[in-house]
Formats: structure tokens, sequence, C-alpha cells
């Protein structure tokens, strides 16, 4: 949507505005706006009702107006009005300098009027370090901006008499100014700084200029090297780290093949012990088949019959530990073997008769059952608790059954 066609009073040029020719810079309170003078003529204005400092410069608002008029390899003319404006940031500045010298816009002749005096400096400056191919100008107002600019684009520019003298106040003032914003502005550090004779009034700004700009050039350098040592530091602490993950990963897989190992020899071992589960059933099922026919024999002697009870009972203690014998070795499970395991590591003076009353112990055999297992008397098992008490370490009112328990727990 386009506002009503106004004219320009001083060119008589056609004014074309669209509502979408705009910028609403973000977190402000001012929109910045652009209109169409002519085929080429930019008038660049902020609508505000307060004095605001400008913080960027985007050129997208020209790009869109230059694609929606149509404008193509044409030259630029550019008015800018300044009211309200009372400052202009450096971001804003670096935008100007994006505009002038990267965009590929030709702005032929920028005029800027309605310039507060907490500004005027700052345009003098850009005036100052603008190209050759641009004339910048400074105005009152409106009407003397677009009287300039017109005279300029007609060709009619005011020419400088050759008689006149330079006023060479105002050429050191505008070399000042232009080396200013080249270090600042452009950041060029590396700069011949022009240098009158050390007579001239002027030499001290453009000397103190001239250390300005190594010192800021030998931040520069310290400021990379600062970094470049942030950074190798940094790759060198990435290098030691990926170095200790490679390892940690390289251990991680040693851990899962040892596991896979010690998990083939614990099923190996279950296997064997398997077989020899068999095997023992089979002989222990033999021997007590053979015991019960000797009792069988025995019953039918003809002998004293206390002698043939002494006889009997043996045989029938014999049986009763071979049976023992049999639950036991079928009752040992992965569990029980994981339990001896642990126990002979933690408690490695234990002996072999003692692992196996431990695991006894465990399976809740009692004193008596775990003494014929093993072949001795029940004083004698006890003496063989008394001393595990003390290999184990056991308190005086702790029990090697409690113990076990809890060692068994832990597994868990």
């Amino acid at each position: 949507m386009e506002a009503p066609m106004q004219t320009c009073p001083i060119s008589n040029l056609p004014i074309t505005s669209k509502h979408n020719w705009k910028s609403v810079p973000a977190g402000e309170d001012y929109v910045k706006r652009l209109d169409l003078i002519g085929d080429n003529i930019f008038h660049h204005y902020v609508e505000s009702d307060h004095p605001i400092t400008l913080n960027s410069m985007s050129i997208d608002l020209v790009n869109k107006v230059l694609e929606e008029s149509g404008i193509k390899d044409s030259p630029l003319y550019l008015l800018w009005d300044m009211n309200n404006i009372g400052n202009i940031s450096y971001q804003y500045k670096q935008g100007i300098n994006n505009i002038v010298y990267g965009s590929g816009l030709d702005f032929k002749v920028v005029v800027f009027y309605n310039i507060d005096e907490s500004c005027r400096i700052i345009i003098e400056t850009f005036a100052a370090m603008a190209p050759n191919t641009m004339t910048v100008l400074l105005r009152d107002d409106y009407a003397d901006a677009m009287t300039s600019l017109i005279e300029y684009q007609s060709g009619k520019a005011p020419e400088m008499p050759a008689e006149q003298e330079v006023d060479e106040e105002d050429t050191m003032k505008n070399e000042f100014l232009a080396t200013i914003a080249r270090i600042s502005w452009l950041n060029m550090l590396n700069q011949k700084i022009f240098l009158p004779t050390v007579e001239d009034p002027f030499y001290p700004y453009f000397k103190a200029i001239d250390h300005m700009q190594e010192d800021l050039k030998a931040r520069d350098e310290s400021h990379e090297k600062e970094m470049q040592h942030l950074k190798t530091e940094s790759d060198q602490k990435l290098s030691q780290k990926i170095i200790q993950l490679n390892a940690q990963v390289e251990l991680g897989k040693k851990e899962i093949q040892r596991f896979e190992q010690e998990k083939a020899a614990l099923k190996s071992r279950i296997a064997a012990q398997e077989m020899e589960l068999t095997r023992i059933s089979t002989a222990v099922g033999e021997k007590a088949s053979t015991l019960h026919m000797i009792c069988d024999q025995i019953r039918n002697l003809d002998i004293e019959q206390p002698d043939k009870q002494k006889i009997l009972e043996q045989c029938h203690n014999m049986i009763e530990t071979e049976l023992t014998e049999k639950r036991l070795k079928t009752e040992l499970t992965v569990g029980d073997s994981e339990f001896l395991s642990k126990l002979q590591k933690k408690h490695p003076n234990l002996n072999q008769r003692e692992l196996r009353v431990s695991l006894m112990v465990k399976l809740n055999y009692d004193t008596r059952e775990i003494a014929r297992s093993i072949g001795i008397s029940t004083r004698g098992m006890e003496s063989i608790r008394y001393r595990m008490h003390r290999k184990l370490n056991l308190d005086k009112h702790k029990s090697i059954k409690t113990y076990l328990s809890e060692l068994a727990a832990e597994m868990v």
C-alpha cells in the first residue's frame, strides 16, 4: 500500500513512500524510514518525538527499496535527515562502513542536514574518510540540502576558483578526522600516518595518533597471542581428554574380555562339577545299596544281639554319612561356588576342609551331620569351629553362621 503521491517542493520531483519501507530496531522506540524522490534519490529519516541514538545499521531496507522500485545500475543519491538524532553508536558506524565499502552500492552524493551539534563531529569525520568517488555535504535544512544535491546531480556543483588558496587548517582538520576514522571505524592499524613537519603546530596531534596506532597494534598483537595461547591450551586439553577416553574405552574392552573369560571358565567348571556330581551320586547310590545288603545279611547272622546291634548301628551311620555326602554334592549350585570363591579370596588362610565346613554351615547342616561328612567326631568338629572362628577374625559374640550369612547376603 502506497501513501498518496507527493511532490518535493524544492525539486518538484515525485516522492514515493510505502508503508513497508521502514525498519523498527529491536528494543527501540523509533522507526527508520526511507522514501524515494524521483528515480534515484533516497531520503532517510527517523520518526521519533525525542532525541535518539542510532544503534544499528542494516542494508536490508536499502535493498528492499531498490528491489521494489526497480532501480538498477544507477548512481544513487542520499538525503539524510539528522533531526532528533543525538548520537551514533560504534555499531552504527560499522554499518555505515559496510554500506560505503562493502555493499557495492554507488552513492555519488550524501547530504546530511538538521545536524545536532552533538553529532556534527561524527558527520564531519565520516565526510573526511569517505572515498573520493563520494561527495559528502553538511547542510542546515531540507531546502538547502536538496538544492545542493540537485546541483551536484545536474553537474552544476560550485567549483572552487583555482586561485583560491586552500585553507590549511581545514585540510589538516580533515586529515586528522580521516586518520582517526580509519583507525577507529575501520581498524586500519597498519596505515602510514601523515606527519607534518616538527615545526608545524599540528605535529603533536598527528604524532599522538601515531603513538595511539602503535599502542593499539601492540594491544591487538598481545590479544592475538593470548587467544592463540588459549587455543593451543584448549587443543592440548582436548587431545588429552581424547587420549584418556580412548584409554578408558580400551580398558573397558579388556574388562569385558576378562569377564567373558571368567564366565567361560565358570561354565566349564560347572560342567565338570555336574559330571563329578553325577559320578558321586551314582557311587553313593551303589555304596548305600551295598550297605543295605550288608545290613540284611548281618540281621541273619547268628551272633550275640548286642554285638549285632552295634554292627548294624555302624552300618546305618555309614549309610547316613553317604546320603549326607550325596545331598551336599547335589545341592552345590553356582551361587555356592561363587560363595566359596569369595570366602577363599577374603580368607586365604582357610584350608579345603574348613571351606567345606563353611559351605555346610551356610547350607544349615548341623554339627553332627558335618562331623559325619568329614569323618570326625562331634568333639573334633567343635575344635574345627573354634579354629575357624579365630581365622575369620570374628568377635566372640558373633557366630560363624551369622558371619557367613552376611557374606552371602552381600553377593545378592
